[in-house]
């Protein structure tokens, strides 16, 4: 794209933004096929992924075990991190892993990450499809490996599998998933906005933290709904290892909320808050 316009006073003249975006990424680049650096962003998904779901679901079935009335005879209500440690643990490992694979891959770690990229042109289609199948496998193997180290725990403890929860409808889920995605996706878009990172150059933000503190907000508000997936990979790889009907009876709630709500933020980021004049005539952006 060309630097954006500013819409200038009456009589004025239009300046120059201090910076540029990217050019759309093309929907389909055979040529990206022939270079080494997809390959090792693809590879760098599939491990962060990987240890994502490794140390998440790891910290789900530890807390299950602690909390579970017929070990700890005592206080099991008082043991184990808790629903904010399990929030604590989603939100840090995005902060680590995105801030360890921005500079390779763009530390997606989420289908509906990439998925909302790819509608605002960020990432072509050859990419966002190699990283989603990346994204899935890494959250398959980090999911078995919780399984083959704590194999005695794992399915009595529900394997970290999302599902929604007694007593909320269908739709109630579903909506918590669009939601949920709609404010991690929109931080995300938030955070690595090249115009915000020239206006607030004097305020260094590192893209990760918000990010990571997005995961940790909607995991609190969603964890007692649906266990929160807003990551169509987490909810996959939990539901393959765990392989129960009611994981995949609920697994499409885990594939089109968090969808729907990338659609809608990026269009909503895309569309709105950084319309430029020259895209919406008389409306001022800036």
């Amino acid at each position: 794209m060309a630097k954006d316009i500013e819409a200038a006073p009456e009589g004025g003249e239009f300046s120059a933004k201090d910076y540029s975006d990217p050019p759309p990424a093309p929907i389909i680049d055979f040529e990206e096929l022939t270079k080494w650096s997809l390959y090792r962003a693809v590879i760098a998904e599939f491990v962060a992924t990987l240890l994502f779901l490794y140390i998440t679901v790891a910290t789900v079935i530890g807390y299950k075990h602690q909390s579970d009335p017929a070990v700890n005879t005592t206080d099991a209500a008082c043991s184990g991190v808790g629903i904010l440690g399990i929030a604590w643990a989603f939100g840090g490992m995005i902060f680590v892993l995105v801030y360890c694979t921005a500079g390779v891959s763009g530390g997606h770690i989420n289908p509906a990450v990439t998925f909302g990229l790819f509608l605002a042109r960020k990432v072509s289609l050859i990419r966002a499809l190699l990283y989603i199948i990346a994204q899935c496998l890494g959250a398959i193997c980090g999911v078995g490996l919780v399984k083959g180290f704590q194999s005695s725990y794992y399915v009595r403890y529900g394997g970290g599998a999302n599902e929604l929860s007694a007593g909320y409808s269908k739709g109630t889920g579903l909506a918590a998933e669009i939601i949920g995605t709609f404010v991690l996706v929109y931080t995300v878009f938030s955070a690595t906005d090249p115009k915000r990172n020239a206006r607030d150059s004097h305020i260094p933000v590192l893209a990760p933290l918000p990010i990571g503190f997005a995961v940790f907000m909607v995991h609190l508000a969603t964890i007692p709904i649906t266990g929160t997936g807003i990551n169509p990979a987490r909810s996959l790889g939990a539901a393959v290892i765990y392989n129960t009907d009611k994981a995949w009876d609920d697994q499409w709630i885990f594939w089109v909320g968090p969808l729907i709500g990338a659609a809608i933020a990026a269009a909503y980021h895309q569309y709105v808050l950084r319309a430029s004049a020259a895209k919406l005539g008389s409306y001022r952006s800036n």
